[in-house]
Parts: C-alpha cells; sequence; structure tokens
C-alpha cells in the first residue's frame, strides 16, 4: 500500500465550492451572500467581531476602573544569587554574562532575599534598602546608574 493507491471506500468525496467564479457554476452574481446587507459586504466577518445586533457592545458598557500602570519592568536579582557568584564587579554585562538577567537593555534591581557575606561593587538602576544596606555591611559599595 502507498499513499497514491489509498481509497476512501465509500465515504462521500466533496469538492470544495468554488464561489464567486461566474454565473455558469451557480454560485456567481452575489456568490452565496444575498443581496444587500452588512453580510454582503466583504468586511462582514471581521466587522463582526464585537457586533452585538446594534446595542452597546459590552466591551463600552462595562465600567472602566483602576489604573494601567505604565512603568518600567524591572528585572530583579536577589543579593543571594550575587554573594554565589564568583564575581565582585556586577554591573548589567556581568550580570547576563553569570546569566542572572536575560537583557542588557531592561532595567536591573536588586533585592535583599538571601544573605550576602563578601564585598562586592554593584551598578545598577534601582536597589532596595535592605539590599543596600546589607552590601555596604559587607564592606562593598552600591552605584545607582
Amino acid at each position: 500500500m502507498e499513499l497514491n493507491t489509498l481509497n476512501p471506500g465509500k465515504a462521500k468525496v466533496v469538492k470544495r465550492k468554488r464561489i464567486g467564479r461566474g454565473p455558469g457554476s451557480g454560485w456567481g452574481t452575489t456568490a452565496g451572500r444575498g443581496q444587500k446587507g452588512a453580510g454582503a459586504r466583504k468586511s462582514a466577518k471581521a466587522g463582526r467581531v464585537a457586533f452585538e445586533g446594534g446595542q452597546m457592545p459590552i466591551h463600552r458598557r462595562i465600567p472602566k476602573r483602576g489604573f494601567k500602570h505604565a512603568g518600567l519592568d524591572f528585572q530583579i536579582v536577589n543579593i543571594k544569587r550575587l554573594a554565589a557568584s564568583s564575581v565582585t564587579e556586577f554591573d548589567a554585562q556581568a550580570m547576563f554574562d553569570q546569566g542572572l538577567i536575560k537583557n542588557i537593555d531592561l532595567p536591573v534591581k536588586v533585592l535583599a532575599f538571601g544573605a550576602i557575606d563578601k564585598a562586592i561593587n554593584v551598578k545598577v538602576n534601582a536597589i532596595s534598602e535592605k539590599a543596600k544596606a546589607a552590601i555596604e555591611a559587607a564592606g562593598g559599595k552600591v552605584e545607582i546608574i
């Protein structure tokens, strides 16, 4: 048995309906869309995404509440991971090379999860107060860029 010898047997094999190919096909002129109206237009399906028969769509009926924050998304690095690394000078490139962050262009923030016992120098966009105090207590320096 090969692919070119397969036969569907008694299953019905229906050819695709080619609409809009002239009056001889039976599906010419209006191509099965009827006469006028929204369904006859080419954008009928695209325009019906949120159309609810003329009533006010739900995305306009429900109240808009809250606040959409458009601020920066920081890449978070904990001091526990900085302490586990063999490097003592940390900037975005060094953190990227160590696998601590995934993108050099996004801002980096250091948080105080874990403990640190060695002196490290950190150049980051933001740092928590506890993390800054822990790094400086271990003899390190913090620089905000």
